[in-house]
């Protein structure tokens, strides 16, 4: 069985991203290591940062959180996919987490929708990437009023 384990997501800096997947967005910071540059100089030193939505079972796909270090790499920053939803945030309470999100300060790029797997709503990160708050689909008989 294959599975996406990691994501990467290109950062200006580790300490900006972590203040915010964590301090504000309330994921869980699954790893901070530094590692020393090798003794030949061939590899420079480097940090590995990872970070995971609160909640989330482990095992679950986590963002590795990767500071640009090329000139290519600082023009991707926020704008990994084009300018399209990059990221899919799945919440089981979607209320809850659209006012804290909103409390937290994130910027809101599409009020809340319903759509027939669930409600929606768009918002960018602090490096403008975009994302989708996705929370679950009502149960059709719900919303009926004829029964």
């Amino acid at each position: 069985m294959s599975r996406i384990i990691r994501v990467a997501l290109l950062v200006r800096d580790y300490d900006e991203a972590i203040a915010f997947y964590v301090g504000k967005m309330g994921f869980t910071l699954l790893e901070d290591t530094t590692f020393p540059a090798s003794e030949d100089g061939k590899t420079p030193a480097r940090r590995w940062v990872a970070v995971l939505p609160a909640g989330a079972p482990p095992g679950s796909t986590n963002l590795v959180l990767v500071k640009a270090a090329t000139e290519q790499q600082v023009a991707a920053v926020g704008n990994q996919s084009g300018g399209r939803v990059f990221l899919f945030l799945g919440t089981d309470d979607f209320d809850r987490d659209y006012k804290k999100y909103s409390e937290a300060g994130c910027e809101w790029v599409r009020p809340p929708v319903k759509q027939p797997y669930g409600t929606v709503a768009v918002f960018k990160d602090i490096y403008g990437n975009m994302w989708d708050l996705i929370g679950p689909a009502e149960d059709k008989d719900e919303e009926s009023d004829d029964r």
